[in-house]
C-alpha cells in the first residue's frame, strides 16, 4: 500500500479563511538554551486542513468529540469536479449513483493548486442541492480541496447548514487530491486532535492506496 499525504503544511502567515485567527509558528524552547526543543503554536480550530464538527455553526449540535471516530475514518470515494472551474457551483448531478452510506467522498476541485493565492478564494462551492443529495444518500463526512464548501466569503452558509446539521463532518483545504483519481480503491483518514467540546481541529489527512 502507498499513503498519500491529503494535507497542508502548518506554517507562521500561512493562508486563513477571512477573519479567522492568523498562525504563529515559533520556538518556545531550544535545545541551545533549554536542553530540548519546543514550539509555540499560535492558531485557530479551523487552521490548514482540518475537519468541521457540527458545533461549528450551531451551539445545540454535536462537538468534535461527541462524533463517532468512524466519521473520520473509512473507504473513500473522489468525485472529479475540476471542469467547474473558478467560482463554479458544484451539483448534485457529480455525485448521483457513485455515493453510498459509510463513504468518505473527497470533491477534487484542482483548487489546491491554487494555496497560498488571492485565486484561493474564488474556489468551486457545492450547491444546496448536492448537499441535500449527500445527506440522503447517506453520506457523513465530505471533504474538499478549497477553502469552504460554501462561496468565500460568505454572508450565508446553506451547505454548511446541511451537512453540520445532519451531524455530519466537513474536511476542507485538502491537497493531492488528484492523485487518488487513477489510485483504485483507497481508504482516508481525517483523524483530529482531540479536543473536548471543539467546532473543529487541523488534521493529518491521509490516504492509503494500493501501490
Amino acid at each position: 500500500m502507498a499513503i498519500i499525504d491529503l494535507s497542508v503544511p502548518i506554517r507562521s502567515g500561512m493562508p486563513v479563511y477571512p477573519g479567522d485567527p492568523e498562525v504563529t509558528v515559533r520556538p518556545a524552547l531550544t535545545v541551545p538554551v533549554d536542553g530540548v526543543n519546543v514550539l509555540h503554536l499560535d492558531l485557530g480550530s479551523q487552521t490548514g486542513t482540518h475537519v468541521d464538527a457540527p458545533r461549528h455553526i450551531d451551539d445545540t449540535l454535536p462537538a468534535l468529540d461527541e462524533l463517532p471516530l468512524e466519521r473520520f475514518l473509512g473507504p473513500g470515494v473522489v468525485i472529479d469536479a475540476r471542469p467547474v472551474g473558478a467560482g463554479g457551483a458544484i451539483g448534485r448531478e457529480f455525485f448521483e449513483g457513485r455515493v453510498a452510506a459509510g463513504h468518505i467522498v473527497l470533491i477534487a476541485t484542482g483548487w489546491s493548486e491554487h494555496w497560498g493565492t488571492r485565486t484561493y478564494l474564488d474556489h468551486p462551492h457545492l450547491t444546496v442541492e448536492a448537499a441535500e443529495y449527500l445527506v440522503a444518500a447517506g453520506v457523513r463526512t465530505i471533504g474538499i480541496d478549497a477553502l469552504s464548501v460554501d462561496p468565500t466569503p460568505a454572508s450565508e452558509i446553506p451547505v454548511h447548514r446541511i451537512l453540520c446539521g445532519a451531524h455530519a463532518v466537513i474536511a476542507e483545504n485538502l491537497t493531492g487530491l488528484a492523485r487518488l483519481l487513477t489510485a483504485g480503491p483507497f481508504e482516508v483518514s481525517l483523524l483530529p486532535l482531540h479536543l473536548p467540546g471543539a467546532d473543529g481541529a487541523p488534521v493529518r489527512a491521509v490516504a492509503r492506496t494500493p501501490v
